[in-house]
């Protein structure tokens, strides 16, 4: 998915490609050198990752033609929840079972989001995208005039820098989203871990370090230990939509008094946990109750589908 670069990329306008055109590539690349140089990125790998570079035609076709559709809760998770995505997450998981487990237990944060975000980013780490990153984040740097992507172009070399992976091996989406956690180069640098302390992470190949970087990720974030993100629930006809809504905490004794009911294999809460009520397509349609680890998913992607479809996937695959 494109979320990475896009969860970033929302709060920055975007000029019309006749004003990003203005300025030629050749000159862009050489104000992003010097940049790249007076940041202290050594001259051999800003000019070895930067040689050759030309506008790449595949992310700008993909860039300028992005489709725009809205969908409903019902629609969005019938996609990205189906079977293939849940039988192969059921096989992913009977395989990383033990490292599932040291990995919650040493970063406090529970199996459900890690196998949540790594099926709906990657397909489980199958389907990382085949983009050179830096030659994407450079195009998408020179089209949009961005300083953000260009940015995100001197932490890319600051990863092979650092020799943490060759620039070879920095493969993801055409938005520059890396990796089994599809992460951009600057969360790379902040947040990605080796599980093991053994090496540099490889969030390409290594099971145990995407998972490791994306727990380390929500731990951040501030994953409360033991409590879930959201669940599903039944809901009374007689809540108004405006008392529902994320933003709208109360407890969850005081849904449960207005009729709120949790279902069967809920995990026992204190009827004092913060909760929200969450009716994504209105009135009439699924209800969830939402907690404080929700808004740790949401800074992953800051979309109330795509959090509730993280904890719904990782429900489905571990509850059998």
């Amino acid at each position: 998915m494109e979320r990475r670069a896009f969860l970033a990329g929302m709060s920055m306008s975007l000029c019309t490609a006749g004003a990003a055109r203005a300025e030629s590539f050749a000159a862009f690349l050489v104000q992003l050198r010097s940049r790249a140089l007076a940041a202290g990125i050594p001259a051999r790998v800003v000019h070895s990752t930067t040689a050759g570079l030309k506008p790449n035609q595949e992310v700008l076709k993909r860039d300028q033609h992005q489709a725009e559709f809205t969908l409903t809760w019902a629609d969005y998770s019938s996609r990205v929840l189906n079977a293939t995505r849940i039988a192969n997450g059921h096989a992913k998981a009977g395989t990383v079972r033990n490292l599932l487990a040291a990995v919650t237990s040493r970063f406090g944060v529970s199996a459900e989001p890690l196998i949540g975000i790594w099926g709906i980013e990657t397909g489980y780490g199958t389907f990382q995208g085949k983009f050179h990153v830096i030659d994407a984040l450079a195009t998408l740097g020179w089209e949009r005039q961005s300083k953000f992507f260009a940015g995100q172009v001197i932490d890319a070399m600051r990863i092979v820098a650092r020799g943490d992976a060759p620039a070879g091996r920095l493969l993801g989406s055409y938005a520059g989203a890396m990796g089994q956690p599809q992460f951009m180069p600057s969360v790379y640098l902040s947040t990605a871990v080796s599980f093991s302390g053994a090496s540099a992470p490889d969030i390409w190949h290594s099971d145990a370090d995407s998972l490791a970087s994306m727990a380390n990720y929500l731990a951040k974030a501030g994953w409360q230990t033991g409590l879930p993100s959201s669940e599903p629930a039944l809901a009374p006809g007689g809540i108004a939509p405006d008392e529902t809504g994320r933003e709208l905490v109360r407890t969850l004794g005081y849904w449960q008094e207005r009729g709120v009911q949790r279902l069967p294999g809920a995990v026992p809460l204190p009827a004092s946990t913060p909760a929200a009520l969450l009716l994504p397509d209105g009135p009439g349609g699924q209800a969830f109750l939402i907690y404080a680890n929700f808004s740790a998913i949401r800074s992953y992607n800051p979309s109330d589908f795509y959090a509730l479809a993280v904890g719904a996937l990782g429900r489905m695959v571990l509850s059998a």
